[in-house]
């Protein structure tokens, strides 16, 4: 996989959900028939791993980045809060998620499951009502990963995420 297979989006602000107007999120496929991201994101070395499925309201973190990726099923998925967009995903599919960006499951198949994971010292704390400043400065001033959950230290996260951007 190289950045250029990688879609790249960066959400402005949606009603109370902050997104992340300075990292965009990542979308893209793992070309593997049944990716085992569970073993990717801790060779990785991102952590708090989980399996599970999105919730079906609009949250976000504030304290954490966060990636998805699909285990099995088909889900559309609203990403960047109500006026956000609408991701079709399936087995394979991966998004990494700035903290402060929205997500919600608009619905989605029986076996649909996914692995999260955040990076190093970082944990989830699921908002749904309007940052404050304190939770916007903590989504600002939160560490960079050091790597790409699925392809380490050269994968496309650590290109993307790095280069500069303006504000």
């Amino acid at each position: 996989m190289r950045p250029t297979d990688v879609e790249a989006v960066t959400f402005d602000r949606s009603e109370s959900v902050p997104n992340n107007q300075r990292l965009p999120v990542l979308h893209f496929n793992v070309s593997v028939r049944n990716p085992d991201f569970e073993s990717l994101f801790a060779e990785n070395g991102w952590s708090g791993i989980w399996k599970n499925g999105v919730f079906t309201y609009q949250h976000y973190h504030s304290g954490a980045h966060e990636v998805l990726g699909v285990a099995s099923g088909t889900a559309t998925l609203l990403i960047g809060g109500p006026g956000g967009r609408a991701f079709a995903v399936k087995t394979g599919s991966c998004l990494i998620l700035p903290a402060g960006t929205g997500h919600q499951n608009l619905g989605s198949s029986a076996d649909f499951q996914v692995v999260g994971a955040y990076p190093p010292h970082q944990h989830a704390d699921i908002q749904t009502s309007t940052a404050t400043e304190e939770m916007l400065a903590r989504i600002k001033g939160l560490a960079l990963p050091e790597t790409d959950p699925v392809q380490g230290p050269s994968g496309p996260l650590t290109k993307l995420w790095r280069r500069p951007t303006t504000a």
